[in-house]
């Protein structure tokens, strides 16, 4: 086992600033988290619902120009999920989504060393009842990783919602939230406050992103904290799929994934977990630094990380 399992929405991200377009994106959350590990020369399986349209070959040829196995059943969609982002004067966006979400049967991959979903495959219809037995199912061999990402435009029922984001926090092992969607979980309690409850749930580790802030994690050992890179900010898009990306490659980097090492990552040192939170804190910033959710590969992170150093 030496691949990543990624289940999730793909779409096409159309940029709107100022009133107009201004391009057009292949994005979606766990699309972006496909794409950056595969660019930091992981193995990678994508398990998607898109269509055999235009957009679909679009976001068909940008797996493959990145290295992302695309799973077979991917594409079975009626039309390719789209969504609209409204950038404001900060590059932030709002997002308004057209977008299907099924899945079904079993994906013909062998047993990852680490699956990963979030955002909207996870609270939608029908296709969230499927991602959650998928990840019951690689229990036994993966390390689960999980970004709820919340987008309140596609929730209905927000009671309903935070309870599956609630039970899936107590099945994976590491999961990684932005202090916005702690927000919106529980307003009444501060990101910190909620991240060691979510860590005496059952993960090893509870990362959080605080935008300009860096982030922080809980796990076992104790808390840490790393700051925000200092970078001329383009946009946000794919910041917080970037700092997933880069938190997942750190623990993989550290032999911490696949369910036989679970016991390991729980064992987390805060030394470690600095380490790999200064990771995707880096995985982030170089992302945020360029227009639309282009992630960086090894070499060029690697190389920011050296003139850090230097």
């Amino acid at each position: 086992m030496s691949r990543a399992l990624v289940i999730g929405e793909a779409l096409i991200d159309i940029v709107e600033r100022n009133g107009r377009i201004t391009g057009e994106h292949v994005g979606g959350s766990p699309l972006n988290v496909a794409v950056g590990l595969a660019r930091l020369e992981r193995d990678v399986d994508f398990l998607t619902h898109i269509a055999s349209d235009d957009r679909g070959n679009r976001i068909v040829e940008y797996l493959k120009s990145s290295g992302v196995q695309l799973v077979s059943g991917s594409r079975t969609a009626a039309r390719t999920p789209t969504a609209v982002a409204t950038l404001d004067d900060t590059g932030s966006a709002r997002y308004t989504f057209d977008i299907d979400w099924q899945l079904a049967g079993t994906p013909e991959v062998a047993p990852p060393l680490v699956a990963h979903t979030g955002s909207i495959a996870t609270v939608l219809e029908p296709g969230c009842r499927a991602v959650a037995a998928l990840l019951d199912a690689y229990h036994l061999s993966a390390t689960l990783t999980f970004d709820p990402n919340v987008r309140t435009a596609l929730i209905s029922d927000d009671e309903a919602a935070r309870n599956r984001i609630e039970r899936l926090v107590e099945r994976c092992d590491v999961v990684k939230a932005s202090d916005e969607d702690m927000r919106w979980i529980d307003p009444r309690r501060s990101p910190e406050q909620i991240a060691q409850t979510w860590l005496n749930m059952g993960p090893s580790i509870v990362a959080v992103t605080m935008g300009e802030q860096g982030g922080f994690a809980v796990c076992r050992a104790g808390v840490v904290r790393v700051p925000s890179r200092p970078v001329q900010v383009v946009d946000t898009v794919g910041a917080g799929d970037a700092f997933m990306t880069g938190l997942i490659d750190g623990l993989w980097s550290l032999d911490l994934l696949g369910a036989q090492r679970r016991r390991d990552l729980a064992a987390i040192s805060t030394d470690a977990l600095t380490e790999v939170l200064s990771t995707a804190v880096l995985t982030s910033a170089l992302t945020v630094a360029k227009a639309g959710a282009d992630l960086p590969d090894r070499a060029a992170r690697d190389a920011a990380a050296q003139g850090a150093q230097g």
